[in-house]
């Protein structure tokens, strides 16, 4: 899964427009252009598709979690990082959305995706841990359905888009 993939996900599921997602950018230290977000937007085969940089994406969901939880007044703002895996992406949602493990579990249960505590605690794992667990792209397509199935209920399954 893409960075653009997820990307376009959040943005259907929490139902953000330009503005919102230009500010939540700004929130998270990064200055993006309306061309710009909507050249992520674009589908891969759009011949004005434009890659979302893992710095890029880790500053929007830095931004999403001030947007949410509000600024640490005895911190400066994170920095984003320069790459994004899957586990990271979970990592910063779950802080974001202020999930709990059960909440991710009902979440995966949306999905047909039943996962256990020790499973889910793998993901949150440091990578060199002995139980760390690489998150695939199903389980994070997966975790982006439950959201979607969560947070845009009228729309039904038929219209998320995997």
């Amino acid at each position: 899964m893409t960075n653009n993939d997820s990307f376009r996900s959040l943005r259907y599921t929490f139902n953000l427009n330009d503005k919102k997602m230009i500010k939540i950018f700004s929130l998270g230290n990064l200055d993006v252009t309306r061309e710009q977000v909507s050249q992520w937007l674009k589908r891969d085969d759009d011949p004005d598709y434009k890659s979302l940089k893992g710095s890029e994406f880790a500053s929007f969901l830095n931004g999403l979690i001030i947007k949410n939880r509000g600024k640490r007044d005895d911190a400066p703002p994170p920095e984003p990082e320069s790459w994004m895996t899957n586990n990271l992406i979970l990592k910063k949602l779950k802080i974001a959305l202020e999930l709990r493990s059960d909440d991710i579990k009902d979440l995966m249960a949306l999905s047909n995706f039943p996962i256990s505590d020790s499973e889910l605690s793998a993901f949150f794992r440091k990578r060199d841990h002995k139980h760390f667990r690489q998150c695939q792209d199903q389980f994070l397509r997966l975790f982006l359905k439950g959201l979607q199935l969560t947070h845009r209920p009228e729309e039904g399954p038929d219209s998320i888009v995997d």
